[in-house]
Formats: structure tokens, C-alpha cells, sequence
């Protein structure tokens, strides 16, 4: 008899049929559901976060959410995140410029009134823990085909030894061959011409003084724009002044106008949480890089000027004391946001790497800057010459030693090249040579490093392509172990960061990230970008080895240079070591102020005495972190200490 299936079994069969059909469709979507919650399942359990450390987001309410472009750390433990107007022409336009201050202990934020564009400044800690922003945005870039209006660079010369002259902005200068009249878009002061008198013969000579200043045509259309160079009147003097005041220009055009800076200066103070004006830069900058010397002045290097064009060479120290600038003797020239450490006996050591302005074949070698006698002595052998742009640099721990590492980075402008490579260079050596350390996890710009207490290196994130490129963003993390030159990787970063990101210790030993600024947001280069506002924290796996050592002492310590101090502290194990770590300061990959000093100490049954070297180079005045490390590798959260300036140490 042939048999029959029920009809309860027929029903079974087909749903089972469905099921599988349902099944093979959706296969690969199960396969990655399934995926992810194993991934996020294993990446919490202990022993991953032991060996790998763990990732966590941020909670900011909405409105506290910014294009942090710049990021520091506050000896009051708090980060000021700055904005400006965080690389968006329309909030540029609006004058609507940001900075939030958030307490990572509390995660509280408060907004800070910001009074102009510090989009692309520069910024260093000063000695009594103010954080000096120098420069900023004073008109955004315009690609060629968006310029609407002809304009470009005008010379205007002054040949009265007895005058200066300012004029304002809008002033008018007639071409007397062309007839078109283009006006200033800011003012220009021209000082007096230089008078000259020969000690033979007694004859007098003036040499007519000049000053720079963008000027634009006062209609859109091509017709206005001019080929050659003509003399320009300037409308509205009189008398002598008509001959002895003159424009020169040469093609006033549609051609790609770069950024501009601004010569503004603040000093943010952290108590009373408000910017500060102090006296402006003789040059305006946008991308500088500013450097804390040995006895806490400031210098400022490098950026884009008022008309766009790289500032050439003319480089300037801010007194703290007297809150004014003033200029160094000799120029040097350097492609922007140069990677400036401080270094043996106030010498200057320049990486190579950079971020961005500046010819291909200038101011791109490494080398050791002896600034008081302005020389420049070559420091040969780094791989990947052609790709130090975007790259991240590094004073390995102990900054005793004086080795420097060199991460990935691209080539000039917007070239597709990208190196995975890294570099090593010990300054102590008899003749300091780079060498390679191991690969960086993949070929990245943007990577962003953080020395951490145990004196291992933290690198994380960067992208293949220029600004994210073809869906370019690395999700990678490596701890580099400089004692045995190796690398290992860690947890992966939740989200992509490439230009405009950065990274920063925070007392308690963990690790924030932010920014990026993609310009696509597919592989296809398609859809435009959004500005990546999250911020992530990492906590290292010395987090999850158990209870913590804990110091404490009185609270905002001082500590001269060469002087003593003793901690109380808590712990289960042998402190094995003490550093002083100086809080970063983070921007376009660059942060030359971290760095992190060997103490010697001496461990008691209840404390440890800790002695401060005597090297002002090595300790520049300031606020700082102080952690103990115990037998693990586990730091203690840092207390902070401050080393006063010292009366002796003047670099100029």
C-alpha cells in the first residue's frame, strides 16, 4: 500500500522548507548578526580586556557635540576640546565658533565663549598651567572654479622715512594701466621707508618698506581679473603721501585661494575656565606649531600667513611673563604644523613629520635646529622620505633616552602614497642615524600615539587614503614595547578617524579619542562625509589586572627641578618604577608636548620619595602627572605636580 503522509506531517515538512529557504536568502545576514554578537560577547569577557584592553563611547548630550579639532589636557584634570569653527564655511560665516570643557571624572561639559576662529591654531601649556592658542581662521580656503571674485596678493609701499601708515580695510587700489580697482579685505600697516646715511660721502638713501595685504575685485566675472603686473593708486590721500604710497601686484586671478591666518593669541585659564587675550603674533598663522622651551617661553613656527601663503622662516618666541611676542633673529623655513620636540640643552629636533603646507622639496629633512646660533644639522637615514607628511612622532619612554619614533604618514598634498612603516632614531647616539622599528599595522596617515605610564606606546586608528579615501579608515590599535622594539595588537577602535582626530592620556590612565573629518563617507566617493563627533575612551589591560597602587600627598604639589618629594601610597605589590608624564596637547598629529621623565625614587613601607631631574630641557616648567608603576605594570591614577620656573634658565 502506498503510503500517505498526514496531513499535520505535510504542514511540518513545509514550514520546515520554508525555514530553510528563509535560511539560504538570508544566510550572510544571520552569518553577521551571529558574527557581531559573538565579537561583542568575547571583546567583554576578562581575560580578552586583560590582554587587549577595552573600548567605550563617550556619553555627550547633543548639545555639548563639536568638531573637536583641538584637544588638551588640564592640570585641573579637565580637557578643553576647541571647535572654532571646526572646518565648516557656514559656521565660519555665521562667526559661530566652539569650545566645550569636559571633566572626564564627572563627564560633565560646559560650554566656553570662544572669541574668534581658533579652527587650525597652535597650542602649548604654559608654566603656570595656562594653555596658550596662538592663531586661527581668517577666511577659508576657495577651490578653483568657486572663486567668484578676481584677487590675489598687493604690495603696498611706503617711501617716507618719517611715516607709517595704516590702512583700514576696503581701501581701494586702481591699476594705472589695467584701470581696475580691487579692494583690501583687512587692514595693512606699512611702517616708515629705511633711511640710510653714508658714513663717507654723507648721502642719504631710502629704501621704500613694504607690506602685504589680499585685495579682491569689486565685482564677480572674468573681466575684472588682470594678467600682468601694474602700479596701483590708493584712493583717498593727498598731498605727498599720493607719490610717496603705492600698490604693486602681479595677476590678480580665479586661481585656488588657500587658507588664511590670524596673528591672535590667548591664554586660556583653566580655574576661572575663559580665554584671555594677550599680545597677537607678529605673523598671523594657521597651522603653526608651538613649542615649550626650558624656561617656558613659547615658540611659534610655521602656518599659513594673512594672504595664504606658508609664513617664510620668520619664526617668534612668546614671553609668558610679558604676555608679548617678538621675532628671533635669522629665519628658518618649515612645511606646517613642523613635529618641533625640545631637546638636549634647548636644541630643537625637527622629525620631518608635518601636516600639511609647504613645497615638496623644502624644509621636509630631519634634523637637530640649534636655535640661538641657527643651525641645522642633518639627521640622515629615515625610510620613506616622500611620506613624512601626516605622519605621527613620538619621544619614546624614558625621555631621558632620546629616542624618537616616526609612524606611517603620505606623501605631499594629496598623493596617494601611504607607508606603514616606522622609525627609529636614539639623539644620544654618536652620530644619530634613523633606523626601521617593526610595521605599523597598516599603511596609514593620520595615526595617533599616546605614551602611556608603563612606558609602552599606544597607537591607533589613520587612514589609508587621503582624508578616508575609498572607504580607507583603519580600525586597528598597537602597543609598541620600545625595550624590546616590538608591537602587538590590541583592541580594535569602535569608529574610523583619520584627519582632524587625535588622542590623549587622562590621569586615570585611560585613553581618549576623537575627530575625523572624511571627505566621503563610501568607497565610491559618492557621499560626502560627516565630521565624526564622538568620542571614545580606552582603557590599556593594565586596567583590568587587578586592584590599582594609589598615591597621594599634598594636594597641587611643587616640585623644583632636582628637588624631592614624598607620596603616601597603597599597594599589594613592589613599585617597580615612577614617571612624571607632561599632559598632551593634540591636534592634526601633532603633540610635541608629551613625554614622559624617569624618576629615581626610593619606596618605604608607607611612601615613596621621588627626585626630579635637574635638566631644564628635559623638564620645562609646568604642571604634571605623576604616576607610580608597580611590579605588574600597574600604574596608579596620577597626582598632579607643578615644576616652578626657574630664575636661572633663559633660553635667549
Amino acid at each position: 500500500m502506498k503510503y500517505r503522509p498526514s496531513s499535520r506531517t505535510r504542514r511540518h515538512a513545509i514550514g520546515t522548507a520554508v525555514v530553510l529557504v528563509l535560511a539560504g536568502l538570508n544566510g550572510p545576514a544571520l552569518y553577521r548578526f551571529g558574527s557581531e554578537r559573538y565579537h561583542e560577547y568575547r571583546i567583554n569577557q576578562p581575560e580578552y580586556k586583560a590582554g587587549n584592553g577595552h573600548w567605550k563611547v563617550v556619553d555627550v548630550p547633543e548639545k555639548y557635540r563639536i568638531n573637536t579639532i583641538h584637544a588638551a589636557l588640564l592640570h585641573t584634570g579637565k580637557i578643553l576640546l576647541i571647535a572654532g569653527s571646526g572646518n565648516n564655511a557656514k559656521n565660519f560665516a555665521a562667526k559661530s565658533f566652539r569650545s566645550v570643557l569636559w571633566d572626564p571624572a564627572r563627564n560633565t561639559f560646559t560650554d566656553i565663549p570662544t572669541p574668534k576662529d581658533m579652527f587650525c591654531a597652535g597650542h602649548t601649556q604654559l608654566p603656570d598651567g595656562r594653555l596658550l592658542v596662538a592663531g586661527g581662521t581668517q577666511r577659508y580656503e576657495k577651490l578653483e572654479g568657486d572663486v567668484e571674485k578676481a584677487g590675489g596678493l598687493m604690495f603696498v609701499h611706503n617711501e617716507d622715512p618719517d611715516k607709517p601708515k595704516t590702512f583700514p580695510a576696503g581701501t581701494l587700489f586702481t591699476g594705472k594701466r589695467n584701470g581696475k580697482t580691487f579692494a583690501s579685505q583687512d587692514p595693512v600697516l606699512v611702517p616708515r621707508a629705511k633711511k640710510t646715511q653714508s658714513p663717507v660721502t654723507g648721502e642719504v638713501t631710502v629704501e621704500a618698506s613694504t607690506a602685504r595685504v589680499y585685495v579682491e575685485a569689486l565685482r564677480k566675472g572674468r573681466r575684472y581679473q588682470t594678467g600682468t603686473e601694474d602700479n596701483y593708486r590708493i584712493a583717498g590721500l593727498k598731498g605727498e603721501d599720493r607719490q610717496n604710497f603705492y600698490g604693486i601686484a602681479q595677476k590678480l586671478s580665479f586661481d585656488k585661494k588657500d587658507f588664511q591666518g590670524i596673528k591672535d593669541a590667548w591664554e586660556f585659564d583653566p580655574v576661572a575656565e575663559r580665554y584671555i587675550p594677550v599680545d597677537p603674533m607678529n605673523e598671523a598663522r594657521w597651522y603653526p606649531t608651538l613649542t615649550t622651551l626650558q624656561d617656558g617661553k613659547v615658540l611659534s613656527v610655521s602656518g599659513l600667513d594673512e594672504i595664504g601663503q606658508v609664513v617664510p622662516g620668520k619664526n617668534e618666541i612668546y614671553d609668558p611673563k610679558t604676555k608679548e611676542w617678538s621675532y628671533l633673529p635669522k629665519e628658518r623655513f618649515f612645511p606646517t604644523y613642523p613635529a618641533l620636540f625640545l631637546t638636549d640643552g634647548g636644541k630643537i629636533f625637527y622629525t620631518g613629520s608635518n601636516a600639511g603646507y609647504g613645497p615638496a622639496d623644502k624644509g621636509r629633512t630631519p634634523g637637530i635646529w640649534d636655535v640661538k646660533r641657527n643651525t641645522f644639522d642633518v639627521v640622515p637615514g629615515i625610510s620613506d622620505p616622500d611620506a613624512l607628511e601626516t605622519s605621527m612622532s613620538v619621544l619614546l619612554p624614558p625621555a631621558q633616552d632620546q629616542r624618537y619614533m616616526v609612524l606611517g604618514g603620505g606623501g605631499v598634498g594629496e598623493s596617494e602614497k601611504s607607508t606603514a612603516r616606522t622609525r627609529l632614531v636614539d639623539l644620544h647616539a654618536e652620530k644619530p642615524r634613523f633606523t626601521d622599528g617593526p610595521d605599523l599595522y597598516a599603511a596609514v596617515r593620520y595615526p595617533s600615539s599616546v605614551i602611556l605610564p608603563d612606558d609602552t606606546v599606544l597607537t591607533t586608528n589613520g587612514s589609508g587614503g587621503y582624508r578616508g579615501r575609498g572607504g580607507s579608515n583603519v580600525l586597528r590599535a598597537e602597543v609598541y614595547d620600545p625595550r624590546g622594539n616590538t608591537s602587538r595588537r590590541v583592541a580594535d577602535p569602535l569608529v574610523g578617524r583619520n584627519y582632524h582626530s587625535g588622542a590623549l592620556l587622562l590621569p586615570d590612565g585611560r585613553v581618549m579619542t576623537f575627530g575625523s573629518d572624511s571627505l566621503f563617507a563610501d568607497r565610491a566617493n559618492t557621499r560626502p562625509g560627516t565630521f565624526q563627533q564622538q568620542i571614545d575612551l580606552y582603557s590599556p589591560p593594565y586596567l583590568y589586572r587587578g586592584e590599582r597602587p594609589r598615591i597621594t600627598g599634598p594636594a597641587r604639589s611643587e616640585v623644583k627641578r632636582g628637588g624631592t618629594a614624598t607620596f603616601r601610597t597603597r599597594t599589594t605589590t613592589r613599585i617597580a618604577k615612577a614617571r612624571l608624564i607632561r599632559p598632551g596637547s593634540f591636534t592634526h598629529v601633532t603633540n610635541v608636548e608629551q613625554k614622559s621623565i624617569a624618576l629615581t625614587f626610593r619606596a618605604t613601607a608607607r611612601g615613596v620619595t621621588v627626585t626630579l631631574p635637574d635638566d631644564p630641557s628635559l623638564v620645562p616648567p609646568g604642571w604634571y602627572m605623576l604616576h607610580v608603576v608597580d611590579a605588574r605594570g600597574v600604574p596608579s591614577e596620577a597626582v598632579w605636580v607643578k615644576v616652578p620656573a626657574d630664575e636661572d634658565v633663559d633660553t635667549f
